[in-house]
């Protein structure tokens, strides 16, 4: 069975991971696509949970086998991508498969399966709540959080090519529209 594809792509910050564990635990039928990378794993991240951690020789050697629906050189020798594995795994479960991706993985996704994906556009109300959210962290730098507003920005210009697009300025409202965007891609 080839089941649906839900591919979400947001800024850094945009509240995406926080309205996806909201939303994808009020359906059994979607689960998460577990990605494959280079870098090395934090603390706390589990192999075949978080990510599939691979060498940068082996992610390349997959690459050249044709094992990844998408992937890019996110930064000079760190590897992101989708296995192809994946799809098959959940698909299997009778279950369809949710993306967590940067816009241009997503945008590869959406090019392949055009007729079978939905794809969802998270975005902050502005650039300023985006900084402001990214400050709350706590974790990043002055230097880190220009560098995610300047990728935000980019990244928002993609949002019109989107098959639909949420503005996240008030969670509950959000995660109702997520719901409703779901549940009528899932209908079909």
């Amino acid at each position: 069975m080839q089941g649906k594809i839900i591919i979400i792509c947001a800024p850094s910050g945009a509240g995406k991971t926080t309205l996806l564990k909201e939303v994808i635990q009020q359906f059994d039928n979607l689960e998460f696509s577990v990605s494959a990378t280079s870098r090395q794993p934090r603390k706390n991240e589990k192999n075949g949970k978080d990510y599939y951690f691979l060498s940068e020789k082996d992610f390349k050697k997959r690459i050249a086998e044709n094992q990844f629906v998408e992937w890019e050189e996110v930064y000079e020798g760190t590897f992101y991508g989708t296995p192809r594995s994946e799809l098959t795994r959940i698909w299997q479960k009778n279950k369809h498969v949710v993306f967590d991706l940067d816009v241009l993985g997503g945008m590869n996704i959406k090019k392949q399966y055009p007729l079978t994906s939905l794809s969802v556009f998270i975005q902050p109300p502005s650039l300023n709540t985006l900084r402001e959210r990214l400050l709350g962290r706590g974790s990043e730098t002055p230097v880190s959080i220009e560098k995610r507003i300047n990728r935000a920005s980019y990244e928002m210009d993609f949002a019109p090519k989107f098959d639909a697009r949420i503005i996240n300025d008030d969670l509950q409202k959000a995660t109702a529209q997520l719901h409703e965007v779901f549940t009528r891609f899932l209908s079909k």
